[in-house]
């Protein structure tokens, strides 16, 4: 038995040695018609991205959480006060600096997962290779989600409500509420 498992395993790395790589004629390569760029998983961590609400406001809230969740320490942020003739995000504060260190940021996802107005995200964007380390510091306005129709460019009022509660309640519907209970759900299971 231990000699069938020695050659079972050689049987699967002589399999992927001649494999093309997903890597193999980039990035040259990736322009012939023969060649087609690499699609990237769903749930693939890429590049950064700061999301907007709706009227074109900014999610960050510079609450500091995805900064202190980050293992790598590769994430600046400032929070700043919002007024009512400059606002940036719909609360009381706005992220007025954002950067990540793309030297140093190891594309966990930790900073996302503690996001708590998931304003920050990760894309399917894995290009990120540069000749100069000072522009792999991404700053906001590189990490900003562009402005959709519909959207305008920060700062201006809340188009969606006047206070928060009206502000949130405004918002377009994302799907139907879940009116499952648990029994419903351990019948339709069992």
């Amino acid at each position: 038995m231990g000699l069938f498992d020695q050659w079972a395993g050689f049987g699967v790395t002589f399999m992927t040695m001649f494999r093309p790589t997903f890597t193999q004629g980039y990035p040259e390569g990736w322009g012939s018609k023969r060649a087609k760029e690499k699609v990237t998983a769903p749930r693939f961590h890429g590049r950064h991205q700061l999301n907007r609400w709706p009227d074109g406001l900014e999610k960050c809230v510079g609450c500091e959480l995805c900064a202190w969740a980050c293992p790598a320490d590769a994430i600046y942020v400032e929070g700043s006060q919002n007024t009512e003739e400059d606002r940036y995000s719909p609360g009381e504060r706005y992220g007025s600096t954002y950067q990540i260190n793309y030297l140093r940021c190891i594309f966990c996802g930790m900073c996302i997962e503690a996001c708590p107005t998931r304003a920050l995200t990760m894309t399917n964007d894995f290009k990120l290779a540069d000749y100069s380390r000072a522009k792999l510091i991404f700053t906001k306005e590189e990490l900003l989600a562009p402005l959709l129709p519909g959207m305008e460019q920060p700062p201006h009022p809340r188009r969606l409500g006047d206070d928060e509660e009206e502000y949130f309640l405004g918002l377009p519907a994302t799907g139907q509420a879940d009116l499952r209970t648990w029994t419903t759900q351990k019948e339709a299971t069992s």
